[in-house]
């Protein structure tokens, strides 16, 4: 496909990655490798679907009918396994948006919830914002991989933690959950009777070798304790649309995240989001098979290219998701010095770990859903910088 060949601009397009770099580096002379969304123009199909609805020229309310629900009950069918039934659906403009409302509604100010750390930063404020406290169960690294510690997690929904926020895959560290590990979370929560919410918006992004697995579908008893937040956004590179949906087989716990939906006015789809929910589950697939082999060798690239000219920058081996989270604690800086030293040396624009947590404080996260061309210059860019420090 044309689509992952030829680079396409992105300047001027009032996009945050590439026109909002002086706001958030201080400079426009840096390649952005940031922020997660992609540099690859969504599946023609999704770009032929919009434009049609364009050309009708009215933009009123929009229903989601089963046009939109069926391909996407097909889609977590084929490719992950999992049998939803779609009423339980429920739609948002996004996966932040719907956990926040879920927080506010399924736990009270001063409750506990817990992250496994370091973690997506969002997480971080939609605890606290709404005036609750953070429960952190810290991944173990241990030899380049990280698992979780199981004493700790215990430990932690023992202490009165309400809602469990789980990543899955994990972003920035790259995980994808085992069965064993997944089942031995959801029977502690389900024995503690704590709540989870689980982001698994980059459940498509996965290597080979590696299977996501919805936490939901391991049992009935462990579904009815969940609430799964999926999107098209990453996979797709659609965030711009604002389209993402809730999985909730509770009938009760339903109803009370639909009412806050509601009073939030968030309960409706945009026009265009809509459609192309529709579209990207319908044709979606072969797009999303080419873009994975591409995310392949972007990883292989990054890979042998520190091993060979860069061993002072190691790179945890990702799972899922095109971010790559790399270990920089042998340049001996501190998060500060390291986020200039990314940005004035290396002239790359990257995710500071330590936003992530005090445990990503030696690390930087980095997006490779990029043309090879940009890769290639982001990292020979990197290298170079650390061979004259």
């Amino acid at each position: 496909m044309d689509t992952f060949k030829n680079p396409v601009s992105r300047k001027q397009t009032r996009s945050v990655k590439w026109d909002g770099l002086v706001q958030v580096f201080g400079t426009e002379d840096i390649i952005p490798m940031w922020i997660a969304d992609m540099d690859f123009p969504a599946p023609q199909q999704v770009i032929d679907a919009l434009v049609e609805r364009a050309r009708h020229g009215i933009f009123g309310y929009t229903l989601v009918d089963e046009q939109v629900t069926q391909p996407f009950l097909d889609w977590v069918a084929k490719r992950h396994g999992w049998q939803i039934d779609a009423n339980w659906l429920s739609f948002s403009p996004g996966v932040v948006a719907s956990l926040d409302m879920a927080v506010q509604v399924f736990t009270e100010p001063g409750d506990k919830v817990l992250v496994q750390t370091p973690v997506y930063n969002p997480f971080y404020n939609t605890i606290c914002n709404h005036g609750r406290e953070i429960a952190k169960n810290p991944l173990l690294l241990k030899d380049g991989h990280y698992t979780i510690d199981f004493a700790d997690f215990e430990a932690q929904l023992q202490s009165g933690v309400k809602a469990f926020i789980l990543c899955s895959p994990h972003n920035p560290v790259g995980r994808v959950w085992k069965e064993t590990e997944l089942r031995r979370m959801a029977e502690l929560c389900v024995q503690y009777n704590v709540l989870i919410l689980s982001d698994e918006i980059h459940c498509d992004l996965v290597y080979s070798g590696h299977t996501h697995i919805p936490i939901a579908s391991l049992s009935a008893e462990i579904s009815k304790q969940t609430l799964t937040f999926m999107s098209p956004s990453k996979t797709f590179n659609l965030a711009g649309l604002q389209a993402s949906y809730i999985v909730t087989e509770d009938d009760s716990k339903r109803r009370r995240l639909n009412q806050m939906l509601e009073m939030q006015g968030h309960k409706q789809l945009n026009t265009m989001g809509n459609t192309a929910l529709e579209a990207v589950y319908r044709y979606g697939e072969a797009w999303l098979d080419e873009l994975l082999q591409v995310l392949e060798q972007n990883r292989q690239f990054v890979t042998q290219s520190f091993a060979a000219h860069a061993p002072q920058l190691r790179l945890i081996q990702p799972e899922g998701t095109y971010l790559l989270w790399i270990d920089c604690s042998i340049l001996g800086m501190d998060s500060l010095a390291l986020r200039k030293f990314m940005i004035e040396k290396a002239r790359v624009g990257l995710n500071a770990g330590v936003v992530y947590g005090k445990e990503g404080d030696q690390f930087m996260r980095m997006n490779i859903a990029c043309h090879p061309e940009t890769l290639k210059e982001a990292v020979n860019r990197l290298i170079a910088a650390v061979k004259h420090m």
